[in-house]
């Protein structure tokens, strides 16, 4: 008997994991799913505990059952999610696990907080596909002999002859989800099944309703799990009082506007909060945690045309230190042509054909060929 392909599913309880999981048993698959509870339930009243529904595989640990406020309040990774994910297995039939990534998740819940204590802008999700969505679920593959790994992530990976591996943009440009996966390296993209990123977002939808999933009409998440709400600065005061100073608000000609109680409540860019007036719009333009100060002026001020990143990894590295590009310096942002240059010591810089507004460190700076992902890193400055 030939040996069917055997595939370990990040089901996270939404849509777009359960209609990949469903794909893959269509497409022959011997499938089984995992939810990864991270630890968000940690920042919420203390849970009741449930034994495992009858879809979950011996020996997993039980979830905490929260109540349904708290848990949809923390977006994705709740308990809501999570016995969602359970149920979805349970119609498809396979085998159901959930892992306890709690101490990974406090890693990245430290990163989250350093990052706007040293005033950047951090992005929580890159570096949790990085740690713990594809990292340590390989490393739980290999733990079962699942050959492949899988998610939801609207993203498109082509194979190669010659063993190479280029992750593209999806087919439904409004979902793409290739920004986020950058940080891959291509040994675990080489591993990696994304079934739905040749399909709409309707057409997934679809597909759930076809296959009589309760979740085809759940909506998105939208906050961060560990941040309800999206108060950013509240969790910082939480973990780090000393970084939440208070200092002046400055125009960017010099003149005192006001004051603020701690630059985690800032980033580059932001217009509204900022509880100052000139007559004229205001935004962010700088954020300097050496004398707590936040630099703010009017549209103009928030562009630069050059951008300067560390940590640069590679999916497909160019063979010129110099080359053509398109950069993405946020999630939602058009990529824009760009000339990049590559230093010696692995950084990068880029300067843009038309100056880019709100261009901030703690992001993810990537690069793209077209709809091919070459690599990126972590925007440190701008210029220009």
């Amino acid at each position: 008997m030939s040996h069917r392909p055997r595939v370990l599913v990040a089901m996270s309880g939404g849509v777009d994991s359960s209609v990949a999981a469903a794909l893959l048993i269509e497409r022959g698959y011997e499938v089984a799913g995992v939810f990864m509870r991270l630890g968000s339930e940690n920042l919420a009243p203390p849970p009741r505990v449930v034994p495992p529904g009858p879809a979950c595989v011996s020996g997993v640990s039980p979830l905490p059952l929260l109540n349904e406020e708290t848990s949809r309040r923390q977006g994705c990774c709740s308990q809501v999610d999570a016995n969602d994910a359970r149920d979805a297995a349970a119609r498809l039939g396979i085998p159901f696990y959930v892992l306890n990534f709690a101490d990974d998740f406090a890693r990245l819940v430290e990163y989250f907080v350093e990052e706007y204590a040293a005033a950047r802008t951090p992005n929580p999700c890159i570096r949790c596909n990085q740690w713990l969505k594809f990292g340590r679920l390989a490393t739980y593959a290999d733990a079962i002999q699942a050959d492949f790994i899988a998610t939801g992530h609207y993203a498109r990976l082509d194979r190669h002859t010659d063993g190479r591996v280029r992750l593209r943009r999806a087919v439904d440009r409004t979902k793409d989800q290739s920004y986020v996966l950058f940080g891959l390296s291509p040994a675990i993209l080489a591993r990696v099944l994304l079934p739905i990123g040749d399909l709409p977002k309707d057409e997934v939808r679809r597909h759930a309703r076809r296959l009589g999933l309760a979740l085809h009409d759940k909506p998105e998440s939208q906050d961060i799990c560990f941040v309800p709400g999206r108060n950013y600065a509240e969790l910082v005061r939480q973990r780090r009082p000393a970084a939440l100073q208070p200092g002046e608000i400055r125009h960017v000609d010099g003149r005192l506007l006001g004051r603020h109680n701690g630059l985690a409540g800032f980033t580059i860019g932001q217009r509204r909060g900022l509880r100052v007036a000139t007559g004229e719009p205001l935004y962010v333009v700088d954020l300097d945690p050496v004398t707590q100060t936040v630099t703010v002026g009017e549209r103009n001020a928030v562009f630069r045309d050059t951008v300067f990143a560390e940590e640069v990894s590679w999916i497909n590295r160019p063979s010129a230190s110099r080359f053509r590009a398109e950069l993405q310096i946020r999630y939602h942002h058009l990529a824009a042509p760009a000339e990049v240059t590559l230093s010696a010591d692995g950084r990068l810089h880029g300067r843009f054909e038309e100056p880019q507004a709100a261009i901030t460190p703690g992001q993810g700076l990537v690069v793209y060929a077209g709809d091919e992902v070459l690599g990126g890193g972590w925007i440190t400055r701008a210029e220009g």
